[in-house]
């Protein structure tokens, strides 16, 4: 199956124009060696290496920052497979389009030096025309982000056809037809993360003023939203579930909690869980009266009509 990414080329698309001429895309992440020997498939054995070199040159990173950033560059060099489709933006409204094709390259001594050979297409993206959808997920903060949900809005855009690809069933969701209406919550609990009971006493995870706890990648999957308490006490694992979650939820928060403990936290840190949902039901409610590290949270939708023409 291919996948499909948005690929920042530089901060504000610095490497944008050269990388295109070049046929590559690129990261930095200020680590100057060629990482070739230690690209495995596995990134955590990648980040277990990197995180402290990166912090060592970046003091003033914490370890979720450096982990986000390990595997922000494990991603670009190995993460993304040869036949993946990238598309990185010019900074002034347009994206390119392109296939990788082939594997890493180290260019010592030059700008954003670890590189994958890339196909450019002829044909280019207008942000204008990207549905509000797909520009919120390419002008998510990051150097890399997955895009292949949007793979038939983005082959119709470069005028090309994409075999569909029936997504597996979510096993932590008990009713598809909701999760797919409520498929905006997550987005919708960011923005408005302030004004919810959580937001009283914690923050999403956020680097350098920008927020890194949305869909902060593990080795068993990105978690919807990772944060932390306003005193830096505790971690807080906060998953979505767009409709009425399964017991088999809590396992995969403990699964994510487990990995903030022993790959994020401070010794001093706590972790803590919470799932959110529409409804709960007699499964999960066994299931949370044995973990009381993790909370359960319901979420309302309003729905009204306005008379008149705007």
């Amino acid at each position: 199956m291919k996948n499909y990414y948005r690929v920042m080329l530089g901060r504000k698309s610095i490497y944008a124009a050269a990388a295109h001429a070049g046929g590559y895309i690129c990261a930095d992440f200020e680590i100057p060696q060629d990482l070739s020997p230690d690209l495995g498939d596995d990134w955590r054995a990648f980040n277990k290496k990197f995180v402290p070199i990166f912090m060592a040159g970046h003091p003033d990173k914490t370890k979720i920052g450096a982990g986000l950033a390990c595997g922000a560059l494990w991603t670009v060099s190995k993460g993304i497979a040869k036949g993946d489709l990238v598309i990185s933006p010019d900074g002034m409204g347009t994206y390119f389009v392109g296939e990788v094709s082939g594997d890493y390259f180290y260019v010592h001594g030059e700008p954003s030096p670890h590189r994958r050979p890339v196909k450019w297409l002829p044909q280019t993206i207008q942000r204008a025309d990207m549905s509000e959808a797909l520009r919120n997920s390419t002008g998510s903060i990051g150097t890399v982000s997955t895009i292949t949900q949007y793979a038939s809005e983005i082959e119709k855009l470069i005028g090309a056809t994409v075999v569909p690809v029936s997504l597996p069933a979510d096993p932590t969701v008990d009713d598809p037809v909701a999760f797919a209406m409520e498929k905006h919550l997550e987005d919708f609990l960011v923005k408005n993360w302030t004004q919810t009971d959580l937001g009283k006493d914690y923050d999403i995870f956020a680097e350098d003023g920008e927020l890194v706890g949305q869909q902060y990648p593990t080795d068993t999957g990105p978690m919807d939203v990772l944060a932390i308490k306003k005193d830096k006490s505790e971690l807080l694992v906060v998953e979505l579930k767009r409709g009425r979650a399964s017991d088999v939820v809590v396992g995969q928060v403990l699964r994510y909690m487990g990995f903030v403990k022993e790959e994020l936290a401070e010794p001093s840190q706590a972790v803590r869980g919470v799932i959110i949902a529409l409804e709960d039901d007699i499964r999960i409610r066994r299931a949370l009266a044995m973990t009381p590290m993790i909370d359960f949270f319901r979420y309302q939708m309003t729905f009204k009509l306005v008379k008149g023409i705007a």
